[in-house]
């Protein structure tokens, strides 16, 4: 309501500018109403009668509007300035009355009940307010009929079912409200294929397929601005507004107008939850100041921070190449590692060993919470059902355990869901590749053997050279891809690293072979005490599983080549690290990644110190900028790189 209360100060120093002339006059400030009032007690009534038509003339709209809690607050934000307008009247001799009415507010909702519910919060606020403040509503009877709120669906008519279309909201000054928030995984799940499929096409170009189910409330506002139909906006959303594919509807809301006001980390409570939101409020680009957190800042970009827009990199294709979500199963493929090994070690009539299907497999919690890789039934990609079927024992386990529920609903059930092809064949070629948790508090990235395969909770960075390592683990690309990535939930629970803006955007430092061979000794070297701290020699052993395997298939690299018989089948003898025993078991349980950097000991502290150091050198920048001069210096080079 700042333009209003604007509006008002205005009509106040109008106002006061003419009270002297109407004193001058001699006439009672409490004065009979007279037809002899002079010019300026006329231009004085004037000022406020208009003012108060002008309050009397606000829309505010919810388009989201549940059961009318914006609205109460809106309803009362205008009588207080209403009361304000009167007030300031009565100390100079004007009678005015309150002229803000409850059908001012307008709504949009969905639900029958809640729609009339909120009808009900709308006239008990008025009511309430008029009752508290000594007013006397000339209303028979007390309630009068409400037609403000629309029982519609606010993004998308399916009335006529072949020709969906964009609703038309009621015309407002005003839009505030909390649209509904539901995942862009979900959306599809939760609303169905007949709602989806005609959502996405309909606001194509205009919202990513599966953003945040709040953006299409962004951009209808935003056509709202644009149009002239609505002069302020103020919308709340889940923080994921600030990343990803949802940011693309900030971005768009800047190129047509601008972000006046934000706070991108808030509590708020949801279904008796404390949940944590970015509430944005935005304008054709018309106000001058700006605040964000509290604080006056010059500009806000469209990830709700300030300093450099980092929200204008370019997606750089060498760095996009290098990430690759991990597989998603879609069901129970996973297995216990007694029935892994019997199965490892069982015959098939075809003569195929298990080995090809059967793999280590490490999820988020897994990776840095410590625990050893569990197993999972895995075909390749383009493996049919008569080529699964071969192998007997991994087969037959899938059909007892995922055909069940889910062989009904996909035709490929054998297959993970998102088996990952390219993936898995850039894990093929190579003999480690770097993993990061997707949603972690710290940005760590940890080598793994390519025989494991990651979960979809982590990013696979396909690249086994420790100068890569280097460059990722250090402070440019961790302040790059905390400014990039979304919060979860609060900064304790970590970040999102989404890959098309916290990777594809990273500009790697154009370094000299001196440069590049520095950041890959020191990179190595962290890793190295890293794995000392985590499986110290004192506390484990090496293992060795053994197990028949084809010279071809996954776990070539750890064939005893003398072993191979005519047919192209060996014996696997695959080393990995366990406790010594029972007692390192539990100490070895408190060794995680997590936990150490947690506690960001000193020597960790000065390993990524020496990393730092070596990575601001190839950039020829000084490792004392502050964070934001990094991101500065970052995004000047990234939009270099883009048009090169």
């Amino acid at each position: 309501m700042q333009p209003l209360r604007r509006e008002w100060e205005i009509v106040q120093a109008q106002c006061e500018k003419l009270w002297p002339k109407i004193q001058a006059t001699g006439r009672d400030v409490h004065r009979k109403a007279t037809a002899r009032a002079s010019p300026a007690r006329k231009k004085f009534d004037k000022l406020l009668g208009d003012f108060s038509a002008r309050l009397r003339a606000v829309t505010v709209l919810d388009p989201a509007c549940g059961s009318g809690n914006f609205h109460y607050v809106a309803l009362h934000l205008l009588l207080n300035l209403d009361k304000e307008v009167i007030s300031y009247g009565a100390k100079h001799g004007a009678t005015l009355f309150p002229s803000v009415k409850p059908t001012q507010l307008l709504g949009i909702e969905i639900n029958e009940y809640a729609q009339e519910l909120a009808s009900v919060v709308i006239w008990i606020g008025y009511l309430q307010w008029m009752h508290d403040n000594g007013f006397t509503p000339h209303l028979d009877p007390v309630l009068e009929p409400f037609e403000s709120i629309r029982r519609m669906d606010a993004i998308l008519d399916l009335s006529d079912p072949d020709n969906p279309r964009e609703p038309e909201w009621p015309a407002a000054e005003f839009i505030v409200g909390n649209p509904p928030f539901l995942g862009g995984n979900r959306i599809r799940s939760e609303l169905g294929d007949s709602y989806v499929d005609p959502l996405f096409e309909t606001y194509e170009g205009r919202v990513p397929a599966f953003a945040d189910l709040c953006c299409y409330w962004f951009e209808k506002a935003r056509q709202k601005l644009a149009s002239k139909e609505a002069v302020r906006i103020g919308l709340l959303a889940t923080q994921g507004i600030r990343g990803g594919a949802n940011r693309r509807v900030l971005e768009r809301i800047k190129e047509t107008g601008d972000i006046f006001f934000a706070e991108s980390d808030r509590n708020w409570i949801l279904d008796g939850a404390t949940v944590h939101v970015s509430m944005s409020g935005f304008d054709s680009g018309s106000e001058p100041n700006k605040i964000l957190n509290g604080n006056y800042v010059v500009s806000i970009a469209a990830n709700l921070t300030t300093g450099a827009d980092i929200t204008m990199a370019k997606r750089l294709e060498p760095a996009a190449a290098l990430y690759h979500e991990g597989t998603k199963k879609g069901a129970q493929f996973e297995l216990s590692e007694a029935s892994a090994l019997e199965m490892l070690r069982a015959a098939n009539p075809h003569s195929l060993p298990n080995s090809d299907v059967l793999r280590p497999y490490i999820n988020g919690t897994d990776l840095y919470g410590g625990e050893h890789p569990s197993w999972i039934v895995y075909f390749p990609p383009s493996t049919d059902v008569d080529e699964a079927a071969k192998y007997e024992s991994p087969f037959e386990y899938i059909k007892e355990n995922v055909f069940p529920r889910y062989g009904t609903k996909r035709r490929q059930w054998w297959l993970h869901e998102r088996p990952r092809p390219v993936l898995h064949d850039a894990l093929r070629i190579l003999s480690r590749y770097l993993a990061t948790v997707r949603h972690s508090k710290h940005r760590i990235f940890h080598w793994m053997d390519s025989i494991i395969l990651p979960d979809s909770a982590l990013g696979a960075i396909v690249d086994p050279t420790d100068f890569v390592f280097g460059v990722l683990q250090s402070r440019p690309h961790e302040a790059w891809s905390l400014a990039q990535g979304t919060q979860v939930r609060d900064r304790e629970s970590g970040f999102r690293y989404t890959p098309t803006s916290c990777l594809d955007t990273f500009v790697f430092p154009e370094s000299t072979d001196s440069q590049r061979k520095s950041i890959a000794a020191t990179a190595k070297a962290l890793d190295t005490l890293r794995n000392n701290w985590l499986n110290p020699p004192e506390w484990t052993r090496i293992e060795v599983l053994d197990f028949p395997g084809s010279k071809d298939g996954p776990w070539r690299r750890y064939i005893d080549a003398a072993s191979v018989d005519k047919r192209g089948i060996g014996i696997v003898r695959y080393p990995r690290i366990v406790p010594k025993d029972e007692e390192c078991a539990r100490e070895l349980k408190k060794r995680t990644l997590t936990n150490l950097y947690n506690e960001r000991p000193t020597w960790l502290d000065l390993a990524h110190k020496k990393l730092d150091a070596a990575v601001f050198a190839a950039y020829g920048w000084d490792s004392t900028m502050t964070d934001d001069e990094l991101l500065a210096a970052l995004l000047a080079l990234n939009l270099q790189r883009a048009t090169s």
